[in-house]
């Protein structure tokens, strides 16, 4: 189970510093410490999404179903989390919407077949679920990322006056 956390982990750390590293770059007056904040609190979130996301989708699944099926529902393994890292790792270098798309795409297949075989549901109707929930998930953060940035600059704005 900590060997799951610690691929999560990595993985957001990796998301965060796709969308961190263009920040400090844009910004070089940004100091090393701000960034090494804003990359640790970005990966714990980051991390926090990816470890809601097969929990999302057991719980979309599950309304999908007429009976839901018993069970703990769809949790995180070093198999499925594995590729999570792999990907977010390879797709650094893109940065920006194709990365997430990686990821998505990649990772969200290989959690449509154990959503499957643990619901009963079509591999399809698994995927869609998968997306459905990755999508929602994805939009959230996105919100509260573009809420963040508003406070933030909105506090700038009020220190300079």
């Amino acid at each position: 189970m900590s060997f799951v956390v610690v691929l999560l982990m990595l993985a957001g750390m990796s998301e965060a510093a796709g969308r961190i590293v263009p920040l400090a770059v844009r910004r070089p007056g940004m100091s090393r410490t701000r960034v090494a904040g804003l990359l640790l609190a970005g990966g714990l979130v980051e991390g926090a999404v990816f470890a809601l996301w097969p929990l999302t989708a057991w719980t979309l699944a599950e309304q999908v179903l007429s009976s839901p099926p018993p069970g703990a529902g769809l949790v995180w393994t070093p198999g499925l989390a594995a590729p999570l890292l792999l990907a977010g790792v390879l797709a650094f270098p893109w940065l920006g919407p194709l990365l997430h798309l990686v990821l998505f795409v990649g990772v969200g297949a290989g959690l449509a077949a154990p959503l499957a075989t643990a619901t009963g549901l079509g591999w399809w109707a698994a995927a869609g679920c998968v997306a459905v929930a990755g999508t929602g998930l994805g939009v959230a953060v996105e919100a509260v990322r573009r809420l963040v940035v508003r406070i933030s600059a909105t506090e700038v704005r009020e220190s300079l006056a």
